[in-house]
C-alpha cells in the first residue's frame, strides 16, 4: 500500500511540475520588446508576445487581431480571426468582432456580426446597447434607438449601457 501511495505522490508531482513548466512557456511582455524601437517595429514585437500570452482565449485573441487589424496589418489579423472564426462563438464574441469592424470602418461586416450576437442572445441587456451605439455612430439613428429601447426594457439600471448610448449621440465610441 505504501508503494502504491508513493507513486501517486510522485505522479502528482511530476504532473504539477509539467503544468508549471508548460505555464512558464508563455511569453512575458519586456520593456526589451518596445524600448528604443520605432513605434510600429515596438507594437509588432508586442503583439506577438500578446498573441502568445492570449492563448486559447477568444475574446484575447479577437483583442489581438483588432490591433493588428487596425494598424493595417490586415493580413495576420485575418490568421488569427479565421482560427477564432473556426471554433463555436458566443454572442459576445460577435459583439467584439461587430465592434473591431465598425472601428475599422467596415460597416457590412460590423453589421452582421452585431446581428448574429443579437440573434443568438435576444435577452443580453448589453448586447443591444453596444450594438445601438454603433448603428447610431454610423447615422442609423432608428436602428439605434430600437436596440437602446431593448437593452432598457430587459435592464434599466446598467450604467454601461447608458453611458455607451449616451456617448454615442456625441460620436463616443462605445467600451
Amino acid at each position: 500500500m505504501r508503494t502504491r501511495t508513493l507513486v501517486i505522490v510522485i505522479a502528482s508531482f511530476m504532473a504539477g511540475a509539467i503544468a508549471v513548466l508548460a505555464a512558464s512557456k508563455v511569453a512575458r511582455s519586456d520593456k526589451a520588446l518596445f524600448e528604443g524601437k520605432q513605434p510600429k517595429e515596438a507594437a509588432l514585437e508586442m503583439l506577438a508576445v500578446a498573441e502568445s500570452q492570449a492563448e486559447k482565449g477568444t475574446w484575447e485573441r479577437i483583442g489581438v487581431a483588432r490591433v493588428y487589424y487596425l494598424m493595417g496589418e490586415k493580413a495576420k489579423a485575418g490568421e488569427i480571426l479565421d482560427r477564432v472564426m473556426k471554433e463555436k462563438l458566443k454572442a459576445d464574441d460577435w459583439i467584439r468582432l461587430g465592434s473591431l469592424y465598425a472601428e475599422a470602418g467596415e460597416w457590412a461586416r460590423a453589421e452582421e456580426a452585431f446581428e448574429k450576437a443579437l440573434a443568438m442572445d435576444p435577452k443580453d441587456p448589453d448586447f443591444p446597447a453596444e450594438a445601438g451605439a454603433w448603428y447610431n455612430l454610423k447615422g442609423d439613428r432608428a436602428r439605434a434607438e430600437e436596440l437602446f429601447a431593448k437593452s432598457f426594457s430587459l435592464k434599466a439600471d446598467e450604467v454601461w449601457n447608458t453611458l455607451n448610448v449616451a456617448g454615442s449621440y456625441v460620436g463616443i465610441k462605445p467600451q
